[in-house]
């Protein structure tokens, strides 16, 4: 569905973000990009989405055609920020409508779209309101709800739940799988939590510090379903375990 082969990325300012990184996901996998700050994990989701560009190496989604210089609005694909990014004078419904309306979709598909997003992510009774109105939590639901309504096969999420207390966190970890259980489609997640990794994915990809090299691709032994209590079993337990040595070496820069 996606791969990174082979991708280097300097900046102008002479920062080495990502040094021969490959990675490769396939269609309807959940897969977590776990690292130190600055290994590039956000650099990498950036190129996937089109919006930075290798300085060598390539990034090629599954139609086989290359990445360089997509814009984010690609059909199939669509992004959430660590930041709600909701425009203030807007009710929930048109926020969730713009890219929609951007892409001149009819009025009547769009409204049936917002509403089933809305709906998927529990924020229906709350679709005339303003996100002043509405919590830290709830606001990224109805980022997620934005991004859902574009029907996306490839859904890119740039660490979206990290400045949330730890119980909205859960929450929504909770509400997040059973869509990705339910609908089937590719994520790719930029994440600092182990636990939070070990709940959501399928496989989890750790980074070694700047600059971002993969040490490790580790799938994650788990049931399908996951409720509260896989939180506390052992498995997950296990799977924690394995994810923290390898955090440890990426942080030494060991490879």
């Amino acid at each position: 569905m996606l791969e990174a082969d082979r991708v280097e990325k300097t900046y102008p300012n002479g920062t080495h973000a990502l040094n021969g990184t490959t990675v490769k996901i396939a269609r309807g996998e959940f897969v977590s990009l776990l690292g130190p700050s600055g290994c590039g994990k956000s650099t990498l989701l950036k190129m996937f989405a089109g919006l930075e560009v290798p300085s060598s190496g390539r990034i090629v989604l599954h139609d086989g055609h290359d990445a360089a210089g997509r814009a984010s609005g690609h059909a199939s694909m669509a992004m959430v920020f660590q930041e709600a990014t909701l425009m203030p004078w807007a009710r929930v419904t048109e926020n969730v409508r713009l890219p929609l309306d951007l892409a001149g979709m009819p009025r009547v598909e769009a409204d049936r779209r917002v509403a089933e997003a809305l709906e998927l992510v529990g924020l229906a009774q709350f679709a005339r309101c303003y996100p002043r109105e509405l919590s830290g939590g709830m606001q990224m639901r109805a980022s997620i709800a934005r991004a859902l309504a574009v029907q996306p096969s490839i859904l890119l999420m740039d660490e979206p739940f990290g400045a949330l207390d730890e119980f909205t966190r859960n929450k929504l970890d909770s509400d997040l799988h059973e869509l990705w259980c339910a609908r089937g489609f590719t994520v790719v997640f930029v994440t600092h939590s182990i636990y939070e990794a070990v709940f959501l994915s399928s496989r989890v990809v750790v980074m070694a510090a700047r600059p971002g090299r993969v040490i490790a691709d580790v799938p994650i032994v788990a049931p399908a379903a996951r409720d509260e209590s896989y939180r506390v079993s052992q498995p997950f337990i296990e799977n924690c375990r394995v994810l923290s040595e390898h955090l440890v070496r990426a942080n030494r820069g060991e490879r």
